[in-house]
């Protein structure tokens, strides 16, 4: 081999091994950085990764009938089984009558992280397998604001939940004022309650009257008065509900605070029916803000 030939076999050698000296102390030192978390090297995120999708199928392992809701014989309905919400929804008004689902202090681990679903990117669809069920454009220029009962930001875990939470079946009419003012900030409370009460049922829905005014093209899509909440802690064997005008609310929403029996009341609705009658009555009958966390909105 010639001389020349020769150094340039040594430079190209010396080369490899101060490429692989220097990819070594890459790795270890951690230099790559995930694009999901700038704190984390890549091996990290990979497993991270891995398990946030293994946890965007996250399947609760509760009793699922705490989400049967018995409504009144005379009342129009249509029981709706999505992922993760269901709908009891009225093809007369438009509206639903109520949404219940679960919130699992996992889900909302999920729905907070960094890689959860975005907002944004999602818009509003009718079902076109529920008869009655709105457009989205029904609501265009009416004054009102597409309200979702079972809310975005408990959905964010999953695609395929934060879909069908857009479907115009899980939508009523509110008020910008009432939609983004007390009633964001009870759904906001409920879903930071989740995250130490490991699994909440809550119930969200209109207060149906026979007066409510009318919209949508053909001036039949209901718009409730006022709208309720029922939230229910099965490990902490407690509940709370509320309820609110569909309007500005002049007052804190603690306020509002309020109890099943209460909504039972006004609906005719009988919520949690799977529990055991002593259970349920005492529970239903109980109201008191101060034994759930804290939370103060920010105004």
């Amino acid at each position: 081999m010639k001389k020349k030939q020769k150094k340039n076999l040594y430079f190209a050698l010396l080369a490899v091994l101060l490429a692989l000296a220097g990819y070594q102390s890459y790795q270890k030192n951690g230099f790559y950085k995930s694009a999901y978390n700038d704190e984390l090297p890549a091996e990290q995120t990979t497993t991270q990764q891995q398990d946030g999708q293994e946890g965007k199928e996250y399947q609760s392992t509760g009793d699922q009938s705490l989400l049967d809701v018995k409504l009144p014989e005379r009342l129009d309905n249509e029981t709706v089984h999505y992922k993760a919400i269901t709908v009891y929804f009225n093809k007369y008004y438009r509206v639903p009558n109520c949404v219940a689902y679960e919130l699992t202090s996992t889900m909302t681990a999920m729905a907070d992280s960094r890689d959860a679903e975005n907002r944004a990117d999602y818009k509003f669809e009718r079902d076109h397998n529920v008869k009655g069920c709105p457009d989205w454009w029904d609501y265009k220029d009416s004054g009102y604001t597409r309200g979702h009962m079972a809310p975005a930001m408990d959905m964010r875990w999953n695609k395929t939940a934060m879909e069908q939470c857009f479907l115009m079946t899980n939508i009523c009419p509110q008020l910008d004022e009432m939609n983004d003012g007390e009633w964001r900030h009870v759904e906001e409370a409920v879903h930071k309650w989740s995250r130490t009460a490991k699994r909440l049922i809550v119930f969200t829905g209109p207060i149906l009257t026979n007066d409510m005014e009318r919209i949508g093209k053909h001036n039949d899509i209901a718009v409730p008065k006022s709208f309720f909440k029922v939230v229910y802690s099965p490990e902490q064997n407690r509940a709370i509900a509320f309820v609110m005008e569909n309007k500005k609310m002049p007052n804190s929403w603690t306020n509002y605070a309020t109890t099943i029996d209460k909504v039972e009341a006004l609906t005719g609705y009988d919520f949690l029916t799977s529990l055991e009658d002593k259970v349920e009555d005492v529970i239903e009958s109980k109201e008191n803000i101060k034994n759930w966390p804290a939370y103060y909105p920010r105004r």
